[in-house]
Parts: structure tokens; C-alpha cells; sequence
């Protein structure tokens, strides 16, 4: 069963997540740089706060907790002791480009919480072999959106479509270590499919994946649960597929993937 991430510092949304199974809740403390790199672009930009941590930790029964907290700088020893403090299960480290970030990042945790790093950047992806062996590391967790953006790249879930998931996913879960990447879509929703990047996730041995906004959006005529519950059902049907079956789903979506990336490359679609 895949973990689904929701992002949210609302306790009431934590309380719901927590009741269902296989759900892990996400405060994002992230501020550093990045609204200057996803300037113009309909991204998540988090107003959470510390004390978030602590309001939602307060009603976790089964669910654990992840706090994203900035890029590795000098106060870092402190953010990770006051989000600990809080009650975080797991951190997440975004943005590095350096094998010494992730050494020095665990090394600051030091196995009290376990870490996660956000893979997200093109320097990060070719130095993989060489930081994922680090001590006190539990998961990889790829981040198409800035990956993306620093390979060049128009839309998110090209690398997807290029086989780059593939071959992380193979030396992350060969480390011993979990694997997930990207967010996810209503089944039937999204410019690729929710059920499209379902598949693709099972087809890849993930552990992992955040919900898009569309899963609790206020005009919603379904509920959350509703929609989680589907979409556990959607991952039973996936599982069932032979090798075969999967390598076809895996060549369509990639078609899929790049008509949809060649259209955001047309002058049209740049002038819009």
C-alpha cells in the first residue's frame, strides 16, 4: 500500500487523514528560494508555521508526521531540533545538490527522526550513487516539479516519460531504502490522469506519493475519503497486472506524456 502524503496544517484535515490507513501527514516549513523558483507557476507555496507541527501531531492516533524544513544553512541544527521538539516522525530535506548535504543533514537528525531527502535537482539525480548510501537515510523522494524545471525540461512528469524514475527507483529500493516521487491526481483528473500516474508508481516499486490539491478542494462534490477510497480500489485493480500489461500501460503513458509536453512547447502554447 502506498503511503499517501497530504500536505496541511489543519488539524481537523490531519484528524480525518488519520482515520484512514496508510496516510502521512505533511507540514511544509520550506521558505528558502522558493518563490523565487516557482515564480509565475500555480505551485503550493506553504504558510505553516512551527507551532503547526506540534497542533497537528496533537491528533495523530496512527499516521505519522513529516516536516519539510528548509535547505541546509546555518541555523538548520536549530530547525531541526525545534520541529523534533514538536513531535515530527520524519524530515524532509529539499534541494540539495551535494553529496555532504545529506551526510550533514543526517548526521544533524543523528536516527531520531527518520529522513527523507527531495530529490530535486539535476545535480542531485547524477550524484545519486554516490549520497544514497548515506547513514540515517530511509527514503528518496523525487520532486518532478523543480527536477523538471533544472533539466530543462516543459512539463513535470517528463522525466517519467524519459525512464530517469526508472533507473533511481532501481538503485534507491536496491540501497534498501523507500522510494516515491511526485504528486497525484483524482483518477480521472489532471493533464496525465491520476490513474495513468497510479500506474506508473506500482509499475516502479513507490512507496509514495503527495495528493494533489484536487483530492480536497472546496467545491468538491465527493468527499476526501471518498476519493482516497477509489483510488485504494484503482491500486488493488493495478497490482493485478501481469509484466506485460504493465509495459504497455508504461509505453501509452509515455506517448501521453509527450504529446502533452510538445503541446506546452508550441508558440501557442507559450503565449498562453
Amino acid at each position: 500500500m502506498l503511503d499517501l502524503i497530504q500536505i496541511t496544517h489543519d488539524p481537523e484535515m490531519a484528524r480525518r487523514c488519520d482515520r484512514m490507513p496508510g496516510m502521512r501527514l505533511f507540514v511544509d516549513l520550506e521558505r528558502d528560494g522558493k518563490a523565487e523558483r516557482q515564480a509565475g507557476r500555480n505551485t503550493f507555496i506553504s504558510t505553516h508555521t512551527l507551532e503547526d507541527v506540534g497542533r497537528v501531531r496533537s491528533v495523530l492516533q496512527r499516521a505519522r508526521l513529516m516536516v519539510r524544513v528548509n535547505p541546509l544553512n546555518p541555523g538548520t541544527a536549530s530547525e531541526v531540533d525545534a520541529v523534533l521538539a514538536q513531535g515530527a516522525d520524519w524530515l524532509m530535506l529539499p534541494m540539495f545538490t551535494r553529496t555532504d548535504e545529506v551526510r550533514d543533514f543526517c548526521a544533524l537528525v543523528n536516527g531520531r527522526a527518520r529522513v527523507t531527502v527531495l530529490l530535486e535537482t539535476a545535480d542531485a539525480y547524477e550524484t545519486l550513487p554516490m549520497w544514497m548510501g548515506t547513514p540515517g537515510l530511509h527514503e528518496v523522494f523525487v520532486g518532478l516539479n523543480d527536477l523538471h524545471l533544472s533539466l530543462g525540461l516543459r512539463f513535470m512528469f517528463e522525466p517519467l516519460a524519459l525512464g530517469l524514475l526508472d533507473g533511481a527507483s532501481r538503485l534507491v529500493r536496491a540501497q534498501g531504502l523507500r522510494f516515491g516521487f511526485g504528486g497525484i491526481a483524482r483518477l480521472d483528473e489532471g493533464l496525465l490522469p491520476g490513474r495513468d500516474v497510479l500506474a506508473e508508481h506500482l509499475r516502479l516499486g513507490s512507496q509514495a506519493v503527495i495528493l494533489s490539491r484536487t483530492f480536497h478542494r472546496p467545491e468538491a462534490t465527493t468527499r476526501l475519503e471518498d476519493e482516497v477510497a477509489a483510488l485504494r480500489q484503482a491500486e488493488r485493480e493495478l497490482a493485478l497486472r501481469d509484466p506485460g500489461q504493465m509495459d504497455a500501460d508504461r509505453q501509452r503513458i509515455a506517448y501521453v506524456i509527450g504529446r502533452i509536453a510538445m503541446a506546452q512547447r508550441s508558440p501557442l502554447a507559450q503565449a498562453t
